[in-house]
């Protein structure tokens, strides 16, 4: 089967390991990737994981801590 493109915000909220109410929270905030089609609000699979990488702290190129 193939995977699904976009995702409901539940399922959304799901995949972050976040509950319900901050998924939509989340939706609802101007730099998180939403697509409106009719009344729904889907979250397309490819732009949450880009926002997942730009909103990671602590890995920003040249700042290893491994040392």
């Amino acid at each position: 089967m193939t995977e699904k493109l976009t995702l409901s915000v539940e399922e959304a909220g799901k995949v972050l390991g976040v509950s319900r109410q901050i998924a939509y929270k989340l939706s609802r905030q101007a730099d998180f990737p939403t697509l409106h089609i009719g009344r729904r609000v889907l979250v397309p699979r490819k732009q949450l994981e880009a926002w997942m990488d730009q909103h990671v702290t602590g890995m920003e190129e040249g700042n290893d801590q491994t040392a």
